[in-house]
C-alpha cells in the first residue's frame, strides 16, 4: 500500500499553479496523494488578487481559517509536501495536533513566528532571495527549532515552480521513502 502524501498549494492555489501538475505527475505512482488548495482552505476571495493582497489576507486571519479547515479535513497520519503559505498552514496545524509523518515545506512564510516545530521530521527549502519580506529564517532559529534547511543559490521565493527544483524535491521525497521502506 502506498504512503499517503498531502500536498498543499502556495497562496495562489490551483488557478496560478500549473507547475503543481509536474509534482503530481512524478509522485502519483508512488504515493496516495491528497491535494488541498491553500486559497480555498483560507476562503480567500479578493477583487484584486495581487501578491500583496493575498499575503495580507493570510496574515490578517485567513491563515487561521485555513488551519481550522485542514484540521477538519485531515485525520490520517500523512506525509506533507507544501508550498509557500501551504507550508505555514501545515506547520501551524501540526502544532495543533494534525497527525504528520513528515513535513517538506518549500518557501513557507513567516515561520520565525513559531517557537517550536511539529513533532515530525521537517525539511525546509528556500531560494536565496527569500519570501515577500525578503528574508529567510535565521540560522539561530533553525538551530533552536531543530529543522533541516537548505537554501538554493540564485533562486527566489517561487523556486518550487522551476523544473530543476521540482525534480530535486520529488527525488528527495522518493529517496526518503525508499530508505524508510528498506531501512537503508
Amino acid at each position: 500500500m502506498a504512503e499517503r502524501l498531502v500536498v498543499i498549494s502556495d497562496m495562489y492555489g490551483a488557478k496560478k499553479g500549473l507547475w503543481i501538475t509536474s509534482y503530481l505527475g512524478y509522485l502519483q505512482q508512488y504515493f496516495d496523494i491528497v491535494y488541498h488548495d491553500s486559497k480555498e482552505l483560507a476562503n480567500i476571495e479578493l477583487e484584486v488578487c495581487s501578491d500583496e493582497n493575498i499575503y495580507k489576507a493570510f496574515k490578517e486571519g485567513a491563515m487561521d481559517t485555513a488551519v481550522a479547515h485542514l484540521l477538519k479535513k485531515e485525520r490520517l497520519e500523512s506525509h506533507y509536501l507544501t508550498f509557500c503559505a501551504g507550508g505555514s498552514i501545515a506547520w501551524k496545524a501540526g502544532l495543533m495536533g494534525l497527525p504528520m509523518k513528515s513535513l517538506f515545506a518549500i518557501s513557507p512564510l513567516d515561520l520565525e513566528a513559531f517557537d517550536w516545530k511539529p513533532e515530525c521530521p521537517v525539511n525546509l527549502l528556500y531560494g536565496e532571495y527569500g519570501d515577500f519580506e525578503k528574508k529567510l529564517p535565521s540560522e539561530d532559529w533553525v538551530r533552536h527549532i531543530g529543522v533541516d534547511m537548505e537554501v538554493v543559490p540564485k533562486f527566489g521565493h517561487d523556486l518550487y515552480s522551476d523544473e530543476k527544483i521540482i525534480r530535486k524535491v520529488c527525488l528527495s521525497l522518493l529517496q526518503t521513502m525508499l530508505r524508510k521502506q528498506y531501512q537503508l
